[in-house]
């Protein structure tokens, strides 16, 4: 990677950070001070170049509002023990906004482009990341169509833009899920495994329907037959059955979580047993019946580590083994928050400094 790009910057003149309590967070309610634009026309990227963070102008006709074409991602900037400013595995977060591109046809974003400018972005905000436990500047990288014209066909030009807020736990508690054997997530050959704006405004009410009865979110099932798990609403999810770790195995269906590697891999390096495979909710509660089923969590960007306490199933509630201190989920979250702020060795090289 050769960093060689000359990023303009425009400094706000009005800081908020003054007016801002890190230490009283809501999740993606409160932004730093700038962002990174860069246009796509004429078949390359132009200028990119960061601003204040502030509204953006799109016409009544933008193309990305009528017929879908956007796509994001989410990741994390951390302060390490020594004060120091770091990324978890961004590199990795850009391959998959790319396959998010290519599947929604959209152009890629060069590397050069996206480290450069997020590395700027974040120096100049560096005062913007939280230290306390549990905190870190979320990061949301995103791209749009800005053609301002109706018809159905890709866009000619696109916008890429960088925005950050300082955040704390997405969740608090245990969280109570049920099966979802109605509504569909994506569909093989669909775009599940991309990071598209409409596969979460299309999941957003049948997870409405799972919160009035109680639960915070869904397991979704596969399209076909109902019968398979595929995620734990905008999160992978895992099982601990009899000792083995077991997931459902990523598809065009199911997105390819990057925490969800990054767990996957840590396994791996204790001598666990891995399973990647398909997983059936009738599996599931059976090892619940006959006690095989230790733990149950979701895990991403987000949450990191969401641990579920009860699975809710055709109107019947089954709950889940309190978690321990030796408990997977609770040690691997230790771990990557011992990796993410340096006092742990970071053996696989995900942590990038700022």
């Amino acid at each position: 990677m050769s960093l060689t790009l000359d990023i303009p910057t425009q400094r706000t003149t009005a800081s908020t950070l003054p007016q801002v309590d890190l230490s009283r967070l809501e999740f993606g309610q409160t932004f730093s001070d700038h962002m990174l634009v860069v246009d796509y026309r004429d078949g390359s990227w132009h200028q990119p170049r960061i601003v204040p963070y502030g509204p953006i102008e799109v016409s009544p006709a933008n193309s990305a509002l009528h017929y879908g074409q956007a796509i994001f991602e989410g990741m994390k900037a951390y302060k390490n023990t020594e004060g120091n400013i770091t990324l978890f595995r961004p590199l990795d977060n850009l391959r998959r906004l790319n396959l998010s591109a290519e599947r929604m046809c959209m152009p890629a974003v060069p590397e050069e482009i996206f480290m450069q400018g997020l590395l700027q972005l974040i120096r100049l905000d560096g005062e913007w990341v939280p230290s306390a436990p549990g905190t870190s500047l979320y990061i949301r990288p995103f791209m749009f169509a800005t053609d301002g014209m109706l018809g159905v066909r890709p866009s000619s030009t696109y916008r890429f833009i960088i925005i950050t807020c300082p955040v704390a736990s997405f969740f608090n508690k245990p969280l109570r899920v049920r099966f979802e054997e109605k509504y569909v997530r994506s569909a093989e050959g669909g775009a599940g495994f991309a990071k598209n704006a409409g596969n979460y405004g299309a999941a957003m009410y049948p997870t409405k329907l799972a919160q009035q009865d109680g639960y915070n979110q869904l397991l979704w099932t596969d399209a076909s037959e109902h019968r398979f798990i595929e995620e734990s609403g905008t999160m992978n999810v895992m099982f601990v059955v009899d000792g083995r770790l077991i997931t459902p195995a990523v598809s065009s269906s199911i997105l390819d979580g990057i925490t969800r590697k990054s767990v996957l891999q840590l396994a791996r390096d204790w001598g666990m047993t891995v399973e990647e495979r398909k997983v059936s909710s009738v599996e599931i509660l059976e090892a619940q019946a006959n006690g095989s089923l230790q733990e149950a969590f979701g895990v991403g960007t987000a949450v990191t580590i969401a641990p579920i306490a009860v699975i809710g199933y055709r109107g019947q509630d089954y709950e889940l083994p309190d978690l321990t201190d030796d408990s997977f989920a609770r040690r691997v979250s230790a771990a990557l928050t011992d990796i993410r702020v340096g006092t742990a060795p970071d053996e696989h090289g995900w942590m990038v400094s700022v």
